[in-house]
């Protein structure tokens, strides 16, 4: 499932294969060995020193197992829905750190979290069926419904925010260009260059759609 989301992204965005998914991801004591203070359902772990960059990812069992079971390729729901935007979620923060890394670029969480948002956006519409109805139901349950973990500290949580509110606004952009005047094409041409953007071209793009 994860090999097939990496290359889902990697495809839309047209970027070189790179590392795959399936080779950094650990398990739940791996986990708990690297990072025992949280342990949320997907986690992407960065190491960074003088010899290079580290990465691993966790994504809960439960989660896998349940998208094994319900193939998101076949229908998408309410019973896996929820697991699969945390797929959607771990896979593009790992690709993401990574083609920055290549790139040589620094990258922020919040630059993360926010192309991550437009990523579970842009997947779950492409996945169902790209209509103006869809997206707007889509929007407001991935951004409208949003809630948050209650152990997360305050910039945390203001960070999570800033990423879900202006991936909201991108999303209502993107629907009301795009998505309703059936120019999809276009709308993938405007999702790769947003993609290659840095955070501050990425926010301005979306104050200016706003």
């Amino acid at each position: 499932m994860l090999a097939r989301v990496q290359r889902g992204l990697e495809t839309l965005y047209r970027l070189d294969p790179g590392a795959t998914v399936d080779d950094f991801m650990i398990d739940e004591l791996t986990r708990e060995a690297i990072a025992p203070m949280r342990r949320p359902k997907e986690q992407l772990l960065v190491c960074e020193d003088d010899s290079g960059m580290a990465l691993a990812l966790f994504i809960a069992p439960s989660v896998l197992e349940n998208l094994a079971q319900h193939d998101p390729g076949r229908r998408l729901g309410d019973h896996n829905l929820g697991d699969f935007l945390l797929a959607v979620e771990g896979v593009s923060h790992f690709i993401y750190a990574l083609q920055c890394a290549r790139a040589d670029r620094p990258v922020t969480q919040l630059e993360l979290e926010l192309q991550a948002e437009v990523d579970k956006y842009v997947t779950c519409l492409l996945t169902t069926d790209p209509k103006p109805s869809q997206s707007e139901a889509l929007r407001h349950r991935l951004f409208g419904d949003a809630s948050y973990e209650p152990d997360l500290d305050g910039e945390e949580r203001d960070r999570y925010r800033a990423a879900n509110d202006n991936a909201h606004r991108y999303a209502a952009w993107l629907e009301e260009t795009f998505v309703a005047t059936r120019k999809i094409p276009e709308m993938l041409a405007e999702l790769r260059r947003f993609y290659r953007q840095g955070l501050a071209a990425k926010l301005s793009t979306i104050a200016r759609a706003a």
